[in-house]
């Protein structure tokens, strides 16, 4: 019955300090969840706080000898976001004027990442592994810029700072001993942590192919791209444990949108 009990209160208390906000518009696509945000925690410190781990990434692979090293590849991946950052107006006006970079770090890595505020990072593992075309790497970082415009970080660290809060009062109001505690903390993790962080994939999923059509790159992309993704992940955790979609479930929705957004990778073609 306690453990019932934690399960009602937590989401209350996940909203307690929290404010709905608005971070995008729905787009083609339809990405209209509400999000809410921790009061005590605004975009700007988010913002920042990525910088400046952003260049301390940069730092440490300059000093290795590996930031930037192969240049066309670099100049691909900044040919592309030339493409991409403009449409970020459709989801998120005052991004089209976020300082925007792009670095590449040599490396086997299979990843790719933009910070909020626009800086965007990719291994080059990601590319030479996988073998990617110009419009899978466009779908890459589309869901990466995504990430940022929908301020996927900020809301994780809201969620971590409620869920931990959440806990301690779940904790004080029941007289939850040790041993009861963990089964809020289990609650905490699996029923809310995770499913919203596999909304969170969905999302910038979904976002980031809008961008890529919008662009002028082929929304079937997409699904060659995590087809590719499936086969250098084999041996992933199941669904429901993930943080991530499945690949097959992530496939599965990506050709289900290619509808929605093909109109728009069609009137991009046409210019």
């Amino acid at each position: 019955m306690r453990s019932r009990l934690i399960l009602i209160l937590l989401p209350l208390l996940f909203l307690t300090g929290c404010q709905a906000v608005q971070t995008t518009q729905g787009g083609a696509v339809g990405v209209d969840r509400k999000q809410y945000m921790f009061g005590g925690l605004s975009s700007a410190e988010v913002d920042q706080m990525a910088a400046q781990s952003y260049a301390k990434q940069l730092a440490e692979a300059r000093s290795k000898g590996v930031l930037n090293t192969d240049k066309a590849m670099l100049n691909r991946l900044r040919r592309i976001s030339g493409h991409l950052i403009p449409q970020v107006s459709y989801f998120r006006p005052e991004a089209s004027n976020w300082k925007w970079e792009v670095n590449l770090i040599k490396s086997d890595q299979i990843n790719a990442s933009a910070a909020p505020g626009g800086k965007i990072l990719f291994y080059s593992g990601i590319i030479t592994q996988l073998k990617l075309s110009d419009a899978e790497i466009a779908q890459i970082m589309g869901h990466e810029i995504a990430h940022a415009l929908r301020e996927h970080g900020r809301e994780a660290i809201s969620r971590a700072y409620t869920s931990q809060m959440g806990t301690q009062i779940a904790g004080a109001l029941l007289g939850l001993g040790e041993g009861s505690m963990q089964v809020a903390d289990a609650a905490v993790q699996y029923g809310l942590m995770l499913p919203n962080s596999r909304s969170n994939e969905t999302e910038a999923d979904l976002i980031g192919m809008e961008l890529a059509a919008r662009a002028g790159y082929a929304p079937e992309a997409a699904v060659s791209l995590w087809q590719k993704m499936a086969a250098a992940s084999q041996g992933a955790p199941p669904e429901f444990l993930s943080t991530h979609p499945s690949n097959s479930g992530r496939i599965e929705t990506l050709r289900a949108t290619i509808p929605r957004v093909q109109p728009l990778y069609n009137a991009s073609t046409k210019h």
